[in-house]
């Protein structure tokens, strides 16, 4: 329990330091909306994930049987659909790129996304995951409006498409992609909803916990107000 606390904190650091790098103005962040109890957002969430980050990112907190649980899958879906770097379910979602090949290729490591929601914000991610655009000045021919500079390419290019800067400083799309628009936001709003999730997997449990317990606090109000008045009457 020691070296899970002692190496969530090392991670937290770690993505606050990556992230610091990012110079120039923010963006205007994009307002998405999750809900950690839609299962099926969840599921094509950890979807894209598995398909189009994991190759980079670990979530080295998040073990694939309680991903299972959590999103209402067999272990047996999970293995057949969603482990492409492990063939055991108790497994942590581990990379199998080596870091320092990482950092070799990209300039530096790729952050684990373990707690990526919590460190930079839902609304953040969802922005970021928008706002890639053609930069000919970028060793990978793209930048972020979120993350001025970024090093990570534009991996999800063929569910967008290409857009570029125009002279307003306003994203136009220049090459459309296999998605609308409007697709891209939901597999982009998905993706988000995933990595909150992942960030923190009990969160799940207490808002299904919740209802109950205003329930019981409800039926416990009634019960402590008739018998306050049955105590009370003879009194005045």
């Amino acid at each position: 329990m020691r070296n899970l606390t002692f190496f969530a904190v090392i991670s937290l650091f770690s993505l606050f330091s990556t992230f610091a790098t990012a110079a120039g103005p923010s963006a205007k962040l994009d307002t998405v909306e999750i809900d950690l109890l839609d299962k099926a957002s969840l599921q094509r969430g950890a979807h894209t994930f598995m398909n189009y980050c994991l190759s980079c990112h670990g979530a080295a907190l998040m073990r694939y049987n309680r991903m299972a649980k959590d999103l209402g899958l067999t272990d047996e879906q999970v293995a057949e659909n969603l482990m492409f770097t492990t063939d055991k379910i108790g497994d942590t979602m581990q990379i199998a790129m080596r870091p320092e090949d990482a950092k070799r290729w990209f300039g530096v490591a790729p952050p684990d996304l373990s707690v990526i929601a919590r460190a930079r914000g839902t609304d953040w991610l969802y922005t970021y995951l928008r706002t890639f655009y053609l930069d000919d000045s970028r060793p990978m021919g793209t930048n972020n409006l979120a993350f001025k500079d970024v090093g990570m390419p534009h991996v999800l290019w063929e569910q967008q498409g290409y857009q570029a800067m125009d002279e307003h400083g306003q994203l136009q799309v220049v090459q459309e992609g296999n998605l609308t628009p409007r697709e891209y936001d939901l597999m982009s709003r998905d993706l988000v909803n995933f990595l909150a999730y992942i960030s923190e997997p009990s969160k799940i449990q207490r808002l299904a916990l919740g209802k109950w317990v205003l329930l019981y606090l409800a039926i416990f109000f009634v019960i402590a107000l008739a018998l306050k008045k049955a105590y009370w009457k003879d009194v005045h």
